[in-house]
């Protein structure tokens, strides 16, 4: 599976990810997103979105660990990936068809959506 993470870079940015290697991804309250974060799995693909001014994905990661001890919060540990190449705004997301559908765009406050595999490397491919 993949999915995209959103993050208020003045809280935590892709930057601070790649500085630190790892971190555990909390703070997730939403009731749809928690269920996205019980739902990931060691090796799955992440693509880091900076929200707030940017409004861009920015960078990548993978799924270190999970520890779903704890059902209404699970412990995910994530691993920096790669910077982008190229940023992707949130304008050309919702000018690309393939993510007419996605939560991505159809809920904006969202942020733990699963992505396929079509959405994921249009995002990452640049």
């Amino acid at each position: 599976m993949q999915y995209l993470l959103k993050t208020e870079p003045s809280v935590y940015s892709f930057a601070q990810l790649e500085r630190e290697k790892t971190t555990v991804w909390d703070g997730v309250t939403n009731p749809v997103a928690l269920k996205h974060l019980r739902g990931m799995k060691p090796g799955d693909k992440l693509v880091i979105y900076h929200t707030g001014d940017e409004k861009s994905a920015v960078g990548t990661a993978t799924v270190e660990s999970v520890d779903p001890s704890d059902a209404r919060n699970p412990v995910v540990r994530i691993k920096a990936g790669r910077a982008l190449g190229k940023a992707v705004s949130l304008a050309e997301i919702k000018a690309n068809r393939v993510f007419s559908d996605s939560p991505l765009v159809r809920q904006g406050r969202l942020s733990v959506v699963p992505l396929n595999d079509e959405q994921y490397r249009v995002l990452t491919s640049g």
